[in-house]
């Protein structure tokens, strides 16, 4: 049974930093791509950032290259998004998936990030 828990999320300032924990179960992370996306209010699902099974490297959205970073811990089954930075835009319900192609039939529960000053 595929799950997938994000947390980590929150209301920071402008300019700050969160780190976006993503724990899963059901399946390994050896080899499965795994993305992050984030969704606003009114907005549709779009693709922020994943990570493949492969030697690709991780793939960013223009939005958050240079301030976003993905990673994983394999023996921990945890899939982490490191975001700097934040910005206004930022805000947004931010979750994790085994697929790098917002059509996934797996979701979590997804995780708050508000910024605000």
């Amino acid at each position: 049974q595929v799950q997938l828990v994000e947390s980590g999320g929150g209301l920071v300032q402008p300019g700050a930093s969160l780190r976006l924990p993503c724990a899963v179960s059901g399946f390994t992370l050896d080899y499965q791509p795994i993305g992050w996306f984030r969704q606003a209010p009114g907005k549709e699902r779009e693709g922020v950032s994943c990570i493949t099974g492969s030697d690709d490297g991780p793939y960013y959205a223009d939005s958050v290259k240079g301030r976003f970073s993905i990673s994983r811990d394999r023996a921990k089954s945890t899939v982490y998004l490191e975001m700097n930075n934040l910005k206004p835009e930022d805000p947004s319900v931010y979750y994790c998936s085994p697929d790098c192609s917002s059509n996934s039939d797996y979701w979590g529960q997804g995780t708050q990030v508000t910024v605000s000053s």
